[in-house]
């Protein structure tokens, strides 16, 4: 237990160190920085980085953004999983491969291809639409509700077949109720990725109106950093901002992440 709390105090420290250094009136790198004078503190670095970036509209580009990739994430991939697990197709091990084998493909080999299907041939430069379409489908979504559904009791599904149900309502019915760990786990990393990202709504959106929180915190170092009174403590304000709901999202559902028994739904 010792060695467990170490641990989770090195992995905290950097999350507080960030928050301190947020609430700075005057920067501190010093030692003595951890235990910070009282008198130091103040939300002036939120108001700071507030009115360069506009935290609000960058707040709701990036939930735009990452609910949208999160819808489609979930919406293909139970439906993708669910026919690589339990219907019967030819090609159907050759379309798993592909699923596989897209995972080894770095999105960075993508981003000009992307970049001149989307802005150029679709026209969805500076749109929500084209920052989350790169995105729509997770090919580790499909994979973890694939190996989900291959576990549920074939049963289940042959009981549902008997009264007369189609594949939507044996999905929706029977398969989705019992998989809900992977849900939401698949929710929560689906989540992360989106948030964060920067390298893609950076290339696509020039308007600042349409950029997510990372991107508008990037041009603010660029491009205005240097000329606030402290730079840093606004950078970190921004960076808790936007670290915050990933935070409160694994703080709320960790409970959830843990196997549930669904052999328990079959009797006899």
């Amino acid at each position: 237990m010792i060695v467990l709390g170490l641990g989770a105090l090195l992995f905290v420290f950097p999350f507080y160190y960030m928050f301190i250094g947020s609430l700075q009136a005057e920067p501190d790198t010093t030692v003595t920085s951890v235990l910070p004078d009282p008198g130091n503190l103040t939300l002036g670095n939120y108001a700071e980085i507030n009115e360069k970036v506009n935290l609000g509209t960058s707040l709701l580009n990036s939930g735009i953004f990452t609910g949208g990739v999160i819808a489609c994430t979930v919406v293909f991939g139970v439906l993708a999983g669910y026919a690589l697990a339990r219907l019967r197709f030819r090609g159907r091990g050759a379309v798993f491969g592909i699923v596989l084998l897209v995972q080894v493909v770095p999105f960075q080999l993508l981003l000009i291809p992307l970049y001149v299907l989307i802005v150029r041939g679709y026209g969805l430069a500076d749109s929500h639409l084209g920052v989350i379409l790169p995105f729509a489908i997770n090919t580790t979504a499909v994979f973890v509700f694939r190996q989900f559904f291959l576990q549920l009791p074939n049963e289940l599904f042959d009981a549902a077949h008997v009264d007369g149900a189609g594949e939507l309502r044996v999905m929706w019915s029977v398969a989705l109720p019992l998989v809900r760990p992977a849900l939401l786990t698949v929710v929560l990393l689906t989540f992360i990725g989106p948030w964060n990202e920067f390298l893609w709504p950076f290339l696509i959106t020039k308007q600042a109106d349409m950029q997510p929180l990372a991107v508008s915190l990037a041009n603010y170092i660029s491009n205005v950093a240097g000329r606030a009174a402290n730079p840093y403590g606004a950078l970190l304000a921004g960076a808790c901002v936007l670290a915050a709901p990933v935070i409160g999202l694994f703080i709320a559902f960790q409970r959830h992440f843990v196997s549930t028994d669904i052999g328990t739904g079959v009797k006899g």
